[in-house]
C-alpha cells in the first residue's frame, strides 16, 4: 500500500492526542475544495477521532493490497481510500474488523454529527453505525453510562471496606466491579486487546493490562474505580478537545439554509442554498445574512463582515462590489448574482482550510510524538522489570511487586503528553480564524514566533493601492478657487486615466460644459471651457507649451520628492493650478509597523515602484528599509538576502508579482481581501481583511501558543515524573496513578483552551 503526499505521516500507536493528521495543500482559490481521485471512496468512521485510532486503522489496511493512498480527516471522522473498485470491499471489511465500524458515504453525502469522542467507551448501537444523534443527546447518554459505572465502582469499594470477608460478599463485590469495568471500558478492552495482538503499546493496551492485572491480583475495587474515573476524565477531555476543534465550525451556522431566488417570471421563491446555481439572482433583505457569495447587481447597503474578515466596523457596499456568505445586511435590500456554490463560498473554504491546517504538525508536536514512541515502551519495560526484579532482588512479595508494576503502567499512559500539543494548536488556529487570520497549519502557527524580519510589498499592502488627491494649490493670483476646481474636475472626469479619476473624485463643485475635448496620450487632455482653451496634463505637456518656470519647477520638485504624481491645469498663457496625487498609506499601517518594531521585528519594503517613492512611503510609514524598482525576481533575491542577514523572514504581499517571494519566505503572508488567488495560494497565512495590525497579532498569538506548548509539556512530564518516583520509591497506589494521568490530561487541555479566549 502506498500513501500519497496528501495522506498523513504514519503515526505511532502510542499517540492518543486528538488531532487531525491529514496534511494536504489548502485550497483558497475558487476551484472545488476537495477533489477526489476517480476511484476514491469516503468512509464515515464515527469511532475514529484520534491519532491512536488512525494508527490502528492504518495497520489494519496494511494487509489489503492494491490501495494507492489514504486520506484521514479526523475532525470529520472520515477516511478517503483511493483504490480499484474490487479492492474497496476488502478495505471496508478490514476497517470493520479492526473495531471501527465504517459506513460508505455516497457522492455528495456528508458524515452525520457525532458525539464527542472518548477513548474509554463509545456509544455503540445495535448496528455499530448509526451515530447521527445530536451531540447533546449523545453526550448525556455517555454521562449517564459513566455515572452508572462510577456508582457501581463506589459500591464495590464500599463492599470491600465494610462487608464481611465471606465468599458471597466477595463475589458480589467482584460482580459490581466487573459491571463498572464493562460499562466504562468495554471499548477500551476491545481496542486494547486488538493492539496487544499486534504488539502495539497504546493507551488502550496499557489500561487493559493494568485493569485486568489489578482485578486478577485481588484489587478489583481499585480496578473498577480506575476504569470508571479514566472513562469520565476521557469523556470530559474529549468534549473539551471537540470544543477547540469545532470552534471554527460555528461559522457554518452563520449561513442561512435558504435563499430568495428570482424566477424566470420575475417572482421570488425561497430555495435551499445548496441548490442555488452560480449566476442566479438572489435577494437579501435588511437584517438577513448572506446565504451565498456574490456580486451586487442592485442596491446599496452597509454590511457586517466580522464573521468572515474579523473587521469590527461595518463596510459600505454598492453595485459591482463582492459580498460573502455569512455577512449581515444591515440597512437596505440587495440583489446579487451568485458567484460560488454553497460548498465553495469563501466561508466554506475558510472552514475547510482550518480543518486541513489542523493536520500540519507543529515542531513541538513532532517532538512529542517521537518522545512518546520511546517513552511508553520504556516505562512498560520498567514495569515488567519491577514485577520480576523486586521479588528476586528485594524479597518483595510477588503480589505487591505486580501491584507496583501496574501502578507504573497507569502512570505511564502518555495521554497528557501527546494531547498537550494538538489541543493548543487547534485552539490557536480557531482563535486566529475568528479574527480574520487564516493560518494554513500548526507548523506556521508555531513558527511565527521565530520571525525576525518582515518584507512588505507597498501597493495594496502598506498603501491603499488607489491614487487619491492629496494636495492642490491655486497658482494664479485672485483666481476664483471654486471655478478653477470646477474646470479641473470637468477635464479630469472625461479621462479614464487613474490619476485623472483621482482628481475628479477629490474635487468638489459643479461640472462645467466642455467643447472640443482632446486627449494627448501620455501627456493630458484639453478642451474649450467657459469660452477659453484649457489643458490638464503632466509636467511634460506644460514644458512643451512653454509654460514652465523656475518657481513652478521648485514646487514640482517638492511634491515629486514625496512620491506624488503632479498634474497641472493651464490656459494658453499660464499655469492656473497644481494637483498632487499619491497612493496613500492605509489607516493603521503606521500603528502595525510600530507594533512590529516593539516585538523586535525588522521591516523592509520591497516594491516595483521607483526608489524615490519607496523611500518616501517607507519614511512616512515608519519602515526600517526600502528597496524600489524591483521585478518579481528582484523581490525573490531580496528575500534570500534578508534570510541571510536577519534569519527567519516573512513576506507580506497581495499580487501575482509577490507570489515567488511569498513562496520563498520562511512564512508567506497574503493580504486576502484584495489579494489575487495565486498570492493566497502561495502564502502560509492569509489576512482576510487586509489589516496589517493582524500581523503583529499573529506573532503575539504564536508566542502564546509556543509558551503554552512548553508549559503543557512541562506539566505532563513533571507530574508523570513525580508520580513515577513515588511509585518506585514509595507506596503510590493505583488511585494516585490514575489521578496523575487524569489530572495531567485535564490540566493541559484546560491550559490549551485558554487560547480560545479573545
Amino acid at each position: 500500500m502506498t500513501s500519497d503526499t496528501s495522506s498523513s505521516p504514519s503515526v505511532d500507536s502510542t499517540d492518543c492526542g486528538c488531532s487531525t493528521v491529514c496534511a494536504v495543500p489548502i485550497p483558497l482559490s475558487k476551484e472545488p475544495a476537495t477533489p477526489e481521485a476517480v476511484d476514491a471512496v469516503v468512509l464515515s468512521i464515527p469511532l475514529m477521532d484520534c491519532a491512536a485510532e488512525e494508527s490502528d486503522i492504518r495497520h489494519a489496511l496494511d494487509a489489503v493490497g492494491g490501495i494507492r493512498s489514504l486520506r484521514f480527516q479526523l475532525g470529520q471522522r472520515t477516511l478517503t481510500i483511493d483504490a480499484p473498485p474490487e479492492v474497496i470491499p476488502a478495505a471496508i471489511d478490514a476497517v470493520n474488523r479492526s473495531g471501527y465500524p465504517a459506513k460508505r458515504l455516497l457522492p455528495g453525502e456528508q458524515p452525520g454529527q457525532h458525539a464527542p469522542h472518548d477513548h474509554a467507551g463509545h456509544n455503540h448501537d445495535d448496528q455499530g453505525l448509526d451515530h447521527t444523534q445530536g451531540t447533546t443527546s449523545s453526550a448525556s447518554n455517555g454521562l449517564v453510562r459513566y455515572g452508572a459505572a462510577l456508582a457501581f465502582a463506589v459500591g464495590a469499594e464500599l463492599l470491600h471496606f465494610f462487608a464481611p470477608e465471606t465468599l458471597p460478599w466477595k463475589v458480589f463485590g467482584m460482580a459490581l466491579a466487573a459491571v463498572a469495568i464493562g460499562l466504562a471500558g468495554f471499548s477500551t478492552y476491545a481496542k486494547g486487546l486488538a493492539a496487544l495482538r499486534h504488539f502495539r503499546l497504546n493507551i488502550n493496551a496499557l489500561m487493559t493490562v493494568a485493569v485486568t492485572g489489578a482485578f486478577l491480583i485481588g484489587q478489583w475495587p481499585e480496578a473498577a474505580m480506575v476504569m470508571a474515573l479514566y472513562a469520565i476524565a476521557e469523556w470530559i477531555e474529549a468534549r473539551a478537545v471537540d470544543r477547540a476543534r469545532n470552534a471554527i465550525q460555528g461559522l457554518l451556522s452563520l449561513t442561512p439554509e435558504t435563499a430568495e431566488v428570482r424566477q424566470a417570471d420575475g417572482s421570488w421563491q425561497a430555495e435551499p442554498a445548496t441548490k442555488v446555481a452560480v449566476g442566479s439572482i438572489i435577494r437579501i433583505k435588511p437584517g438577513a445574512r448572506m446565504p451565498l457569495d456574490g456580486m451586487i447587481t442592485a442596491g446599496s447597503s452597509t454590511l457586517d463582515q466580522s464573521a468572515v474578515t474579523g473587521e469590527s466596523l461595518p463596510a459600505d457596499k454598492t453595485v459591482d462590489d463582492a459580498v460573502f456568505a455569512g455577512t449581515v445586511n444591515l440597512s437596505s435590500t440587495l440583489e446579487l448574482r451568485v458567484s460560488a456554490e454553497a460548498s465553495n463560498t469563501l466561508i466554506a473554504r475558510i472552514i475547510h482550510a482550518v480543518e486541513q491546517a489542523q493536520g500540519s504538525r507543529a515542531p513541538t508536536q513532532q517532538f512529542v510524538d517521537r518522545f512518546a514512541r520511546v517513552y511508553t515502551p520504556a516505562v512498560f519495560g520498567l514495569a515488567v522489570a519491577a514485577a520480576i526484579g523486586l521479588p528476586l532482588l528485594m524479597n518483595m512479595p510477588w503480589l505487591d511487586a505486580m501491584y507496583k508494576a501496574l501502578v507504573l503502567l497507569v502512570i505511564a499512559c502518555p495521554c497528557a503528553l501527546v494531547i498537550s500539543t494538538p489541543v493548543s494548536v487547534v485552539s490557536g488556529l480557531a482563535s486566529a480564524a475568528r479574527r480574520g487570520i487564516l493560518i494554513k497549519g500548526g507548523v506556521h502557527l508555531e513558527n511565527a514566533h521565530r520571525i525576525r524580519a518582515i518584507a512588505l510589498d507597498k501597493t495594496g499592502t502598506i498603501t491603499e493601492g488607489k491614487p487619491r488627491l492629496v494636495a492642490s494649490e491655486i497658482l494664479r493670483a485672485n483666481a476664483n478657487e471654486a471655478q478653477v476646481q470646477s474646470w479641473a474636475s470637468s477635464l479630469a472626469g472625461h479621462s479614464d486615466h487613474p490619476v485623472s479619476q483621482a482628481i475628479a473624485a477629490g474635487l468638489p463643485g459643479q461640472l462645467a460644459t466642455l467643447q472640443g475635448f482632446t486627449a494627448w496620450a501620455g501627456r493630458g487632455v484639453g478642451a474649450q471651457v467657459d469660452g477659453q482653451a484649457l489643458l490638464l496634463g503632466n509636467h511634460r505637456l506644460i514644458e512643451e507649451r512653454g509654460l514652465c518656470s523656475a518657481a513652478l519647477e521648485a514646487k514640482l520638485a517638492v511634491h515629486e520628492a514625496q512620491g506624488r504624481t503632479v498634474t497641472l491645469l493651464a490656459n494658453e498663457r499660464e499655469v492656473l493650478a497644481l494637483f498632487a496625487v499619491a497612493d496613500t498609506i492605509k489607516p493603521g499601517s503606521r500603528e502595525a509597523l510600530a507594533a512590529l518594531r516593539r516585538l523586535g521585528v525588522s521591516t523592509v519594503m520591497l516594491t516595483g515602484d521607483n526608489s524615490t517613492t519607496a523611500a518616501t512611503i517607507a519614511k512616512e510609514a515608519g519602515i526600517d528599509d526600502a528597496r524600489g524598482d524591483l521585478l518579481p525576481e528582484g523581490k525573490l533575491a531580496a528575500i534570500e538576502a534578508m534570510q541571510q542577514r536577519y534569519g527567519f523572514t516573512a513576506m507580506v504581499g497581495d499580487g501575482i508579482n509577490d507570489a515567488p517571494a511569498l513562496a520563498r519566505a520562511d512564512i508567506g503572508i497574503a493580504m486576502g481581501g484584495a489579494g489575487t488567488d495565486i498570492a493566497m495560494e502561495s502564502a502560509d497565512v492569509v489576512i482576510m481583511n487586509d489589516d496589517l495590525n493582524r500581523i503583529p497579532e499573529t506573532i503575539r498569538l504564536s508566542r502564546r501558543v509556543h509558551n503554552i506548548l512548553r508549559q503543557n509539556i512541562a506539566l505532563a512530564l513533571g507530574i508523570k515524573g513525580v508520580f513515577l518516583l513515588l511509585a518506585i520509591f514509595d507506596d503510590a497506589t493505583m488511585w494516585m496513578a490514575v489521578f496523575a494521568d487524569i489530572g495531567a490530561s485535564l490540566l493541559v487541555v484546560a491550559n490549551g483552551l485558554r487560547l480560545l479566549r479573545r
